[in-house]
C-alpha cells in the first residue's frame, strides 16, 4: 500500500520556505485543520481524492495541452500512480557491468511469468538516457510481490542499491544534469540539493573517464618512481579537477544528502548547509589579503523548492492542497536563487532551472524576471536544447500565459490584474506577467515534460547562458520586486541594512557580495549571542521543517521496498502576508517591516508582528546549544606527518603521491580515528573559508583513506588500514611489497563467503594452501593491511598469472580491488556484510549466510579435578589461533582468555565492517556521528 505524503516534506535547499500546505490556516503539517499531518494518513494511492476545481480550471484555461484526447490523457495520467524508475550509477565500465548482470540474469526469468493468463511487462530502458543506462518498470506492485523471480530481482536491485550501484529516481529527475554539460574540469553548484539523486548524477559527470586516465597516467609514471614533486606543482595523474559543492538550507536533509553522494567516493565534493537565496561567496587563496578571491562557477543547478504540481502521480494529497497562492508566494524566492545562481557563474557559464511544477508562474515568469534583474538578453542567453537528449518527448515553452489569484480571479495582463486586485492584499507582481514587447525573450526554447508523454510526472527545465559579468539590479527596482507605488528606501540600521542589501546585491561584486555576507554572520553572532532557540511555526517554517520535526533528527530512513518513495517532493509553501495598510511595505528578508512617515521627512521602520516571512532569507540563527548540529572541523595535516611517513614507507607509496590533501575531522587536527582525502581545490577551498570567522557552514568533505586499527600484543605493524572508500583512488600508488594478486573465482568465492579464513597455524585447517593461488604469497605477507588485486581472466593472461589450459568459467569477467587485512595466522576481507552479500549476489548468483570463523576462538572452560591444565592448553591454543602470541606458557589463564575474548569482539567488529574500540580512548572526530559507522 503507497503511502499518501499529502506533499508536506520539501526539497529544502531554497528558501528556508518550504514543507507547508495549501491552506491558510497554516496548521502544522499541510493543508488540513487535523492536527496530525495528512501524509501519516496511511491511504493507498487509489483511495485519495484526485479531484481539485481550482487546479483543473486553471490548467485548462492555460491550454498547456490542446482540449480533445489529449488533455483528457494529461488528466488521466496526472490521476494514475507513477511507475518506479531507476538508473545505474558510477563509472562507466560499473554501470554497465551491473546492468549486463540484471538483463542477462533476471530478464529472462521475468518474461516466463504470466498473469491472468497475459506475460508481464519487463522493465524499459529510457530511450532518452545516454548508453541505455537508466529503466522504468510499470508491473504493478501486487505482481512483483507475488512471483519468486520477481522477488529475486527485487532483492537484487535492493542490494545493489544499498551499496550504490543502482540509484532509484524519477524519469524527469534525471534531466537536469545531463543538459548543464558537466565536464571533468567544471567547478559546478548545486543550489537545492537535497535528498541527493540529482547530485550523484553530478558526480558521476564530473569523474566520467576518469578511470581510463588514470590507468594511462600511472603507465606513463611507472619509470619515474624516484621522482617527486612540490606541493604547489602537484600533478592530478588522470585525476578530475573539478568540484561539486552540494548545498540545502536545512541541516538534517543535509546529512540525507551526504547519505546520498558519499557512496560515491568523490574526493572533489562538498557539502554545506546554507540558504540558496543568499549563498555565501567561496573564497579562495590569494597572495594579497587585501585583494581577495572568489570561486566562479562553471555549472550550476538550481533545481529550486516549488509547489510541485507536477507529482501528484507519487504525492495525491497535491490534489486537496493546490491552491494558486502555493505559486504566487514562491516566486519571489525562486527568482531571488535564480539570480544569485547567476551572479556565482562564471561568463560563459551554464544555469540550469528546473521545477517539477507545471505553472508558468514558477517557470517561465521567473526566469524572464531573472533575466530582467541581471540585465535583459545581454546579458543571459536562453539556450535551445531541443537537439539534446534525443527520444525524450517534451513541448516548448510558453511565450503567453495567465496568473490566477488567491480568489480563484485569473487575469491575462498586469494592467488587468492592477485594476481589480488590491494593493494592500495582493501579491500579484509586474513580473509575474510575460514580457512586454520590447523584452522580447526565446522563451520558448524552455522545456516542460508532460506525464502523459512517456508516463512520467511533470518537469520543467531551462538552461542559460551567461554572456559576460552582471551587477544585478537591486530587487525593489525591477519588475519582481513592487507593485506600482514608489518605493521608498527605509533608513535601516545594522543587521537589517545588512539583510536588506543582501537581499538585492544592489550593484555590488562578488567581493563585496562576500565581505557583506561575512559582516552578516559576525554581527549576528554578536546580536543574539545570548538568546536561546524559540521553537514556534516561524521558526520551524524559517528551518524548513514543520515544528513537531524541528528537535526530531530529520534524517529519512532508507526504503527497503522497491516501491519506497526515494526524492520526497519539493516544498509545497502558502505563507499568506498582509502587507501594512497604514504606509508602504517593503520584504527585508526575515520579515516584512512596514514604514510610516510623520509630519517631516523623517521615516520609521518597524516589524509586521502580524506577517510571516515571504522571502527565503532566514533569520539570524542565535548560536547553537548542546541540541544543535555540530560543525565539522577539517584540518590538513603535513606532508611530513609522522603518522603519513609511516603509513607511506609500510605501503611503499610512490613519492609521486599527492600526501598534502589528507585531513582529519577533529578540532586538534590529530589523527585519532580517521584520514581523509580530498581534491587539490577541495583542500584550498576548506583551508580559506575553515575556522577564520566567516561562519561558513560546511558539512561533508572529504574521503576516509585510512582507519586506525588496533593490533593488540602486537608491534611493529602499522595500525592504519587502508578503507574501501579512499581504495581506488591509493591503489595504484601503493608497491608491490603490499600488493596480493587474485585470478580465480572459487578463491574470492571463499573469501567473501568466509571471514578470517586461516593461513597456517597447528589446529588441524590446511592453512595457507586452501587460499589457492594468493595463499603462498599470503603466508609470507607481514602482518597488517594490504591491497587484494583481484584481476579478470583476461588480464590474468595478460600477466602470465593464468594458462591458455585455465578455464575461463574459472577466472572472472571483471577485476576489482579490494583491502585485505593479514592476521598472524588468519587474513580478512575489510567489507562489510552488505557489500560481501552484495557482490555473492552480483558475481556469483548466491544468497548464502557468511561463515565468522572468530566464533572458533572460544574455548570450553572446565571446573574441578585438572580443570587448570585443560584450561591452560585450550587458551594457548586459542590465543595462537588468534595471533595473540606465540607462547602463552605459564600466563595465567583469565588473562590469556580475556585477550582472547577482546581480541575476537576486534576481530568481529571488523567483520562487520565496523569500527574497533580504540586503546587511545573515544574519538574526537565528529563526522561519525552524522555519516553513522563505515569502514
Amino acid at each position: 500500500m503507497s503511502r499518501g505524503r499529502g506533499g508536506k516534506r520539501g526539497r529544502g535547499g531554497g528558501g528556508g520556505n518550504r514543507g507547508r500546505g495549501g491552506n491558510s490556516n497554516r496548521s502544522r503539517g499541510g493543508g488540513g485543520s487535523s492536527d496530525k499531518p495528512n501524509y501519516d494518513n496511511r491511504q493507498s494511492f487509489d483511495q485519495v481524492p484526485k479531484q481539485n476545481e481550482k487546479f483543473e480550471r486553471y490548467y485548462n484555461s492555460l491550454d498547456l495541452v490542446p482540449a480533445g484526447p489529449e488533455r483528457e490523457a494529461f488528466w488521466a495520467a496526472l490521476r494514475r500512480e507513477l511507475p518506479n524508475a531507476f538508473r545505474f550509477c558510477g563509472s562507466k565500465g560499473n554501470a554497465l557491468s551491473v546492468r549486463k548482470n540484471l538483463t542477462e540474469r533476471f530478464f529472462p526469468m521475468i518474461e516466463q511469468i504470466k498473469h491472468n493468463g497475459e506475460p508481464v511487462e519487463l522493465p524499459k530502458s529510457m530511450p532518452w538516457y545516454p548508453e541505455g543506462l537508466a529503466y522504468s518498470m510499470t508491473t504493478p506492485k501486487n505482481v512483483v510481490r507475488k512471483y519468486e523471480p520477481f522477488k529475486e530481482f527485487q532483492k537484487f536491485l535492493v542490494s545493489e542499491t544499498g551499496v550504490g550501484n543502482i540509484s532509484r529516481q524519477e524519469q524527469v529527475s534525471m534531466i537536469p544534469p545531463l543538459l548543464l554539460d558537466v565536464q571533468p574540469h567544471h567547478t559546478v553548484l548545486d543550489l537545492c540539493a537535497a535528498p541527493g539523486s540529482k547530485s550523484a548524477q553530478l558526480v558521476e559527470l564530473i569523474h566520467a573517464g576518469e578511470e581510463e586516465r588514470v590507468e594511462m597516467a600511472l603507465k606513463s609514471v611507472q619509470n619515474e618512481e624516484t621522482q617527486t614533486v612540490d606541493a604547489g606543482e602537484e600533478d592530478e595523474y588522470g585525476r578530475s579537477t573539478g568540484l561539486l559543492v552540494a548545498n540545502d538550507v536545512n541541516y538534517q536533509r543535509a546529512q540525507m544528502l551526504v547519505h546520498q553522494v558519499k557512496r560515491l567516493n568523490s574526493p572533489n565534493l562538498v557539502v554545506t548547509n546554507h540558504d540558496a537565496t543568499m549563498f555565501p561567496s567561496i573564497e579562495l587563496p590569494s597572495n594579497n589579503p587585501r585583494q581577495p578571491k572568489y570561486l566562479k562557477f562553471d555549472r550550476i543547478l538550481a533545481d529550486v523548492p516549488c509547489s510541485g504540481d507536477g507529482t501528484t502521480r507519487k504525492n495525491p494529497n497535491i490534489w486537496k492542497d493546490w491552491s494558486p497562492q502555493n505559486a504566487l508566494g514562491l516566486y519571489i524566492t525562486q527568482v531571488r536563487i535564480l539570480v544569485r545562481s547567476l551572479q556565482m557563474l562564471k561568463a560563459g557559464g551554464r544555469v540550469v532551472y528546473s521545477t517539477c511544477s507545471l505553472n508558468p508562474l514558477e517557470n517561465e515568469a521567473v526566469v524572464s524576471s531573472a533575466i530582467e534583474r541581471c540585465g535583459g538578453m545581454q546579458k543571459i542567453d536562453i539556450i535551445d536544447c531541443s537537439d539534446q537528449l534525443p527520444g525524450l518527448k517534451r513541448v516548448p515553452g510558453r511565450t503567453d500565459w495567465s496568473i490566477m489569484a488567491r480568489s480563484g480571479s485569473i487575469y491575462e495582463s498586469w494592467a488587468e490584474a492592477r485594476q481589480f486586485e488590491p494593493a494592500e492584499t495582493s501579491r500579484i507582481v509586474p513580473g509575474m506577467f510575460p514580457p512586454e514587447e520590447g523584452e522580447k525573450m526565446p522563451l520558448e526554447r524552455c522545456i516542460r515534460v508532460f506525464p502523459h508523454q512517456q508516463d512520467t510526472g511533470g518537469f520543467f527545465i531551462t538552461v542559460l547562458e551567461k554572456k559576460s559579468e552582471l551587477k544585478a539590479k537591486p530587487e525593489p527596482e525591477s519588475k519582481c520586486g513592487s507593485r506600482d507605488w514608489v518605493f521608498r528606501e527605509p533608513q535601516l540600521t545594522g543587521e537589517a541594512a545588512i539583510m536588506a542589501e543582501l537581499a538585492t546585491n544592489g550593484g555590488k561584486s562578488e567581493e563585496e557580495h562576500g565581505l557583506g555576507l561575512k559582516s552578516l554572520e559576525k554581527l549576528s553572532e554578536e546580536q543574539h549571542a545570548d538568546e536561546k532557540p524559540v521553537l514556534d511555526e516561524a521558526t520551524a517554517l524559517i528551518q524548513g521543517v514543520p515544528a513537531e520535526e524541528v528537535m526530531a533528527n530529520g534524517k529519512r530512513k532508507a526504503e527497503d521496498e522497491l516501491d519506497a518513495d526515494v526524492e520526497p517532493k519539493k516544498p509545497k509553501v502558502e505563507i499568506d502576508v498582509q502587507p501594512a495598510t497604514n504606509g508602504h511595505s517593503t520584504e527585508l528578508g526575515a520579515a516584512t517591516f512596514s514604514t510610516t512617515t510623520n509630519g517631516d521627512s523623517a521615516t520609521s521602520i518597524k516589524p509586521d508582528n502580524n506577517a510571516l516571512p515571504t522571502t527565503s532569507l532566514p533569520a539570524p540563527r542565535p548560536r547553537r546549544n548542546q541540541n544543535d548540529p555540530i560543525e565539522e572541523s577539517f584540518k590538513y595535516l603535513p606532508p611530513t606527518h609522522p603518522e603519513l611517513l609511516s603509513i607511506a614507507q609500510f605501503y611503499a607509496l610512490s613519492p609521486l603521491f599527492p600526501t598534502s590533501r589528507f585531513l582529519v575531522r577533529n578540532p586538534a587536527g590529530d589523527p585519532v580515528k580517521g584520514i581523509y582525502y580530498s581534491s587539490r581545490l577541495v583542500r584550498d577551498i576548506l583551508n580559506a573559508n575553515t575556522n577564520r570567522g566567516q561562519g561558513f557552514k560546511f558539512v561533508h568533505a572529504g574521503v576516509k583513506m585510512f582507519m586506525k586499527q588496533d593490533v593488540q600484543g602486537q608491534e611493529g605493524v602499522c595500525r592504519w588500514r587502508i578503507q574501501s572508500e579512499g581504495l581506488g583512488i591509493l591503489e595504484g600508488w601503493v608497491g608491490e611489497s603490499r600488493v596480493v594478486k587474485l585470478w580465480k573465482r572459487g578463491t574470492l568465492r571463499r573469501l567473501l563467503v568466509e571471514m578470517f579464513p586461516k593461513v597456517g597455524g597447528e589446529d588441524g585447517q590446511e592453512g595457507w594452501r586452501g587460499l589457492g593461488e594468493i595463499g603462498e604469497r599470503v603466508s609470507q605477507l607481514s602482518m597488517g593491511c594490504c591491497v587484494l588485486r583481484v584481476l579478470s581472466h583476461k588480464a590474468a593472461l595478460a600477466a602470465g598469472l593464468a594458462t591458455e589450459a585455465d578455464d575461463a568459467k574459472d577466472g572472472l569477467e571483471e577485476g576489482l580491488t579490494l583491502p585485505l587485512w593479514r592476521s598472524m595466522h588468519s587474513l580478512n576481507l575489510m567489507l562489510p556484510k552488505e557489500e560481501r552479500k552484495a557482490m555473492l549476489l552480483r558475481i556469483f548468483n548466491e544468497d548464502v549466510e557468511l561463515i565468522n570463523n572468530t566464533i572458533k576462538a572460544d574455548f570450553p572452560k572446565r571446573e574441578g579435578p585438572g580443570a587448570a591444565a585443560f584450561n591452560e592448553r585450550n587458551a594457548k591454543a586459542a590465543a595462537a589461533r588468534l595471533g595473540i602470541t606465540d607462547d602463552a606458557a605459564g600466563a595465567d589463564v583469565e588473562e590469556v582468555q580475556a585477550e582472547v575474548e577482546a581480541e575476537r569482539d576486534v576481530m568481529e567488529n571488523e567483520a562487520e565492517g565496523g569500527v574497533p574500540v580504540h586503546a587511545d580512548g573515544e574519538d574526537a572526530e565528529m563526522g561519525d556521528v552524522a555519516e553513522g559507522t563505515s569502514t
